[in-house]
């Protein structure tokens, strides 16, 4: 995945965003956490991994796909809120996680940044978001089409006053 390019089209819809809603000066970081925190919360209801009394399956693929990229939206978000180098390299990374502990790892991760906004505890809370996108199957590939449409449809909404 080429996160260079992903941070880049993120800090151009961020920038959009800011100076269409007058927020240059605001610090949105608390709000971003918040919104990354309900998108896993949006992804996981997709995925029903965690519903155990219910035998409906998880929505189609390119649903959970959809949610599990608005969450890449917010993680690259906070990560500009940082400064970060953009070329920043992240790990590819294996576990033995089920899919509900690997969401509950990622919202400890999250909580983490929270507290300790480092270039350390982000990374680690992207890693591990990686990961989870991992176990649900999808390639980088793939999550970087979809992250661009998505990035495509975001910019679309701001014109159209969203």
């Amino acid at each position: 995945m080429n996160f260079t390019v992903l941070f880049n089209m993120q800090q151009e819809l961020d920038a959009k965003i800011q100076a269409q809603h007058n927020l240059e000066n605001e610090n949105l970081v608390d709000r971003k956490i918040l919104a990354l925190l309900v998108e896993i919360g949006e992804l996981a209801n997709e995925t029903r991994c965690f519903k155990f009394w219910s035998l409906k399956p998880p929505a189609h693929t390119d649903i959970i796909l959809e949610e599990y990229v608005d969450g890449i939206h917010f993680i690259l978000s906070l990560g500009l809120e940082l400064n970060i180098d953009i070329s920043i390299h992240f790990e590819d990374r294996e576990s033995s996680a089920t899919l509900t502990e690997q969401f509950l790892i990622v919202y400890e991760k999250v909580s983490a940044f929270k507290h300790d906004s480092s270039l350390s505890t982000y990374k680690n809370m992207f890693e591990e978001y990686l990961l989870l996108g991992k176990l649900l199957g999808f390639t980088s590939l793939q999550i970087e089409k979809a992250y661009i449409l998505k990035n495509e449809v975001n910019h679309k909404r701001q014109q159209q006053g969203y």
